[in-house]
């Protein structure tokens, strides 16, 4: 039996499912595998989506489910896409009428899937798609658009915008980066969209190296309109993906930055601080900052709107805790990372752990606040390992003393100090400041150190002024080791737009390895790092040392996912 929903176009024999594992031919149908099944719903701001000229500021019903039918080295998805046996537990059924009564009781502008890959619940969706014109709430999708034209047709009359997930341009590309059969499909489709005046948005990765895939993609946009937003997601190494793919922030920018000879409207994302996520026109702007992977929030807007679909939301929407886009992948992996240090590798309870943490949505909101509540501190961690080992049925002794004799040593040793260090935790680039009550935070305040009071607060941060970091002239300066930046390229950056502060005369700037901050397993080697770094009078750990013991091995940043295992 042929599946004709994406251009893999499966021949499956009955009883049996397609290469996405998703679809399986039931008595000479194909059906899903899990129909009306979801794994999230939670509201969001639609730049969390991200969608950027598309009702700015509006709430929309966020849904994801499980699969796809792409196998992309380092998606930020891939703990979901790999993983279905896991997860499939946790999934939640509800009918195209649930979803869109809770669309409408939450105020929604309307509904959008994403962050797995929406083919994976086509028929699903196209209910729901109905439902929700019938309603009149506007519905849209973040897809690969592998689509076969047939699927397509009879989806697109529900759509009312779209963000399409490019891998890159070259047939080559497709095969090796997502191991798809072609890219021409993909951008057949975008034709299609554009011709049946679908509104949609283009998101594609900047991968160390494929600058040549993003111009030529560019080109093809721009044949089409020049008015085509283009989202470049600079490549953070997600799964078993090489450090090495991942670019630098200034070198995205620069790329970024190039592409606008072909497209007007380029964005860079997953670069927190960049100058790349605003609109700027001569009688408008939108002014907008990183918000958690793949996202961005409207800071600010001014002017009569220009080249947007939809009114501008004045009312702003923010997300609970980890709840919305992309940082739930992140919140999910830390708990299996968690589970790995208490020694838990088997699939099966693994599986069992995460069924029943997703179904109680209160140990989301638990764990967020364990790391980033104004009234937690490091111990309160232990709480979560507790629970996780208590679900799991471990012994959670050795990994909390491993932590506790660290702190103890700590509290012990800053009683030395005798003047505080005024400190400043960014993540990618100088202006753009970590939460006061971040969980990096407070791994420099346990260290001894000052830490710096923001009046507004964002997700993971925010976007500060060159005036209020050269006034709080910090001591010692702290990049984070999860979206990063190289220390001269901090340097640099204070010295072309004359950012004198302390911490730059004394070269007092250290970047986190990896995985030792941002609330995952390891961070007590980052409270070391801290440590050493500010008072190495007072603190002399040694990290290699302390490392070996907890892992059985050296430290080496293979790639940013925050677990080992799940076999």
């Amino acid at each position: 039996m042929k599946c004709n929903i994406c251009e893999f176009r499966c021949d499956i024999q009955d009883s049996k499912f397609g290469f996405c594992g998703m679809y399986e031919n039931k008595n000479g149908q194909i059906v899903e595998r899990f129909k009306n099944a979801y794994l999230f719903i939670n509201p969001i701001s639609i730049e969390t989506q991200p969608m950027l000229h598309f009702f700015p500021n509006h709430k929309f019903l966020q849904l994801g489910s499980l699969g796809c039918n792409f196998k992309c080295e380092g998606c930020v998805s891939n703990v979901f896409v790999k993983h279905a046996d896991v997860f499939k537990d946790a999934l939640r059924i509800l009918s195209a009428e649930e979803i869109v009564q809770k669309a409408l009781k939450e105020n929604c502008k309307g509904i959008v899937f994403g962050i797995n890959e929406p083919t994976m619940q086509y028929f699903s969706l196209l209910d729901l798609a109905k439902k929700a014109k019938e309603s009149k709430l506007l519905f849209g999708i973040s897809t690969n658009l592998y689509y076969t034209k047939d699927a397509l047709e009879e989806l697109i009359k529900y759509l009312d915008f779209v963000n399409v997930g490019l891998k890159g341009y070259t047939q080559a590309t497709y095969k090796k980066f997502c191991k798809a059969l072609s890219s021409k499909p993909v951008f057949r489709n975008i034709v299609y969209l554009f011709r049946n005046n679908v509104y949609f948005e283009v998101s594609i990765p900047h991968v160390k190296g494929n600058e040549v895939e993003l111009a030529n993609a560019a080109k093809f946009l721009s044949k089409l309109s020049r008015q085509i937003p283009m989202q470049v997601m600079r490549f953070v190494p997600f799964d078993s993906a090489s450090a090495e793919l991942e670019p630098s922030i200034s070198e995205s920018e620069k790329l970024a930055e190039e592409l606008k000879q072909y497209l007007d409207y380029v964005y860079l994302l997953n670069s927190p601080g960049t100058k790349h996520l605003h609109t700027t026109l001569d009688k408008f702007s939108i002014k907008r900052c990183f918000y958690g992977p793949m996202g961005a929030h409207i800071i600010s807007t001014t002017g009569k709107p220009s080249h947007i679909i939809g009114n501008i939301c004045k009312k702003d929407f923010e997300e609970d805790g980890f709840f919305g886009g992309y940082r739930l992948t992140r919140a999910i992996e830390m708990v299996v990372g968690i589970l790995n240090a208490l020694g838990v590798k088997d699939k099966k309870t693994i599986t069992f752990v995460i069924g029943t943490i997703l179904k109680d949505k209160n140990f989301l909101a638990f764990f967020h606040e364990t790391q980033d509540g104004e009234n937690t501190n490091l111990e309160n961690y232990f709480d979560v390992v507790n629970l996780l080992a208590k679900i799991s049925n471990t012994d959670p002794s050795k990994l909390i003393n491993f932590y506790s004799e660290i702190l103890e040593d700590v509290k012990q040793k800053r009683k030395n100090i005798e003047k505080k260090l005024k400190s400043y935790y960014v993540m990618g680039t100088p202006i753009f400041a970590l939460n006061t009550h971040r969980f990096e935070n407070k791994l420099a305040s346990f260290a001894g150190l000052e830490t710096i009071k923001l009046i507004k607060e964002g997700k993971p941060g925010v976007n500060i002024t060159h005036e209020e970091l050269i006034t709080y002239n910090p001591d010692i300066v702290f990049i984070s080791g999860f979206i990063s930046c190289k220390e001269e390229d901090f340097y640099a950056y204070c010295q072309t737009h004359n950012i004198n502060i302390h911490a730059g005369k004394t070269k007092k700037v250290f970047r986190l390895p990896f995985g030792w901050d941002f609330g995952t397993v390891e961070w007590i080697f980052g409270l070391m790092f801290i440590a050493n770094a500010a008072y190495p009078h007072i603190y002399n750990f040694d990290i290699e040392r302390k490392y070996y013991l907890f892992n059985n091995k050296s430290y080496t940043q293979a790639n940013k996912s925050f677990y080992a295992h799940i076999v």
